[in-house]
């Protein structure tokens, strides 16, 4: 089936999958079926504003949706992305468990390299990234930043199979502060980790919506959502039974 799709970096979301770009091009969907119309999963299309189809589909969940489906799936750790102009806090989650992890003080094509070696250290297979938003839901110029960061980072991890997501991130710096404020860090503790803490708040609030309201970050390359269809290689401490 072949749908009149932008060229672009799609998002797609447990709920939705969505491509858009300024010029139109003919480009075939495949959705991990070989068409909309035989998928196995409840599939709609729908138009959403200009230059923009979507499919509504839940092929590729989370790790936390996952965990929700089937309370015995294992594998698969999250690693939550606190995206700052100057800092990037991240936090990591090995089941539920959710730990402030670093701060990196990089930018640009060296901080994309080093989230994927910190990927591959702690593995993780999927990246939770906040994304900036208004307190009545609306992004805001700091989310285009994000999603460019979000859509490079994606292409690079799709290539070994992992995933990018982005959540709405309102309200977990003060979060941030008021947890380690509780805790009793001091003041300097709270200014050097304070951004690692935000994104203990993103993955928080990822596994307390297990999974839901995330945008995936779908590359547009055919071969690469292929990857990401068929995930990373499984772990044989995870699946030493098969």
């Amino acid at each position: 089936m072949i749908l009149q799709v932008p060229v672009g970096i799609g998002i797609w979301s447990q709920k939705q999958v969505a491509f858009a770009a300024p010029s139109p091009v003919l480009f075939p969907i495949k959705l991990g079926v070989d068409n909309l119309k035989n998928s196995p999963f409840p599939v709609k299309t729908r138009r959403y504003g200009r230059g923009i189809r979507a499919a509504l589909t839940d092929e590729i969940p989370a790790n936390a949706l996952r965990r929700k489906r089937n309370p015995q799936w294992r594998g698969g750790f999250s690693l939550g992305v606190d995206l700052g102009m100057a800092r990037t806090g991240l936090a990591l989650s090995k089941g539920f468990a959710v730990r402030p992890l670093t701060v990196l003080k990089l930018r640009g094509e060296k901080l994309e390299v080093q989230l994927l070696e910190i990927a591959q250290k702690q593995e993780a297979d999927e990246f939770i990234i906040g994304l900036p938003k208004s307190s009545d839901g609306k992004e805001t110029p700091q989310s285009n930043k994000v999603r460019s960061v979000a859509g490079r980072l994606a292409v690079r991890a799709a290539q070994r199979g992992w995933r990018v997501y982005l959540l709405d991130e309102h309200g977990t710096t003060q979060e941030a502060v008021d947890r380690m404020i509780y805790m009793g860090l001091s003041e300097s503790a709270r200014q050097n980790s304070g951004d690692a803490y935000a994104a203990v708040m993103v993955l928080e609030r990822y596994f307390s919506l297990s999974g839901e309201r995330t945008e995936l970050v779908l590359p547009k390359s055919m071969d690469l959502q292929e990857k990401l269809r068929r995930g990373p290689a499984k772990d044989i401490d995870f699946f030493s039974e098969e």
